[in-house]
């Protein structure tokens, strides 16, 4: 198996006020393939995708019960702890949740929490020991 990720894909409540708010919060847009059941968004290399959280887990074959921590979080890094603040300014001005505000942490970055609508982590950071490329991608 190769090593790497094509999708992450969200059980959301509501897919049309999930979509939403990836595009008016985080500024992003849909790829022409996002239709009424599913909304994806090309990233750096993989895509996010959107999904009603009852027809993924039925796809799944799961019960969709589950509640409280989700075990992961997804990180949005940046170049500086400059630009760790001004992404947490500029989701507050839109009305993001902010979970943890920008501070330095005990593994040597600067880091902040949102959530989205589903209560979706993502952590706004930056890493000194993780290089970006000019498109932010993460390099070896």
């Amino acid at each position: 198996m190769q090593q790497r990720l094509t999708i992450i894909t969200l059980g959301v409540k509501d897919l049309k006020k999930s979509t939403d708010f990836y595009e008016t919060k985080f500024g992003w847009h849909k790829t022409e393939a996002s239709n009424t059941n599913i909304s994806l968004f090309k990233l750096n290399g993989i895509l996010l995708s959107l999904y009603n959280e009852d027809e993924l887990a039925k796809d799944a074959m799961l019960d969709t019960g589950g509640y409280g921590f989700k075990k992961f979080t997804m990180a949005y890094n940046v170049t500086s702890k400059k630009e760790v603040d001004e992404t947490i300014e500029a989701l507050r001005v839109k009305g993001v949740t902010i979970i943890k505000e920008p501070q330095e942490v005990f593994w040597g970055g600067y880091s902040a929490y949102v959530s989205d609508l589903d209560d979706n982590l993502w952590e706004i950071a930056y890493n000194p020991f993780l290089e970006l490329d000019e498109y932010g991608n993460a390099l070896d």
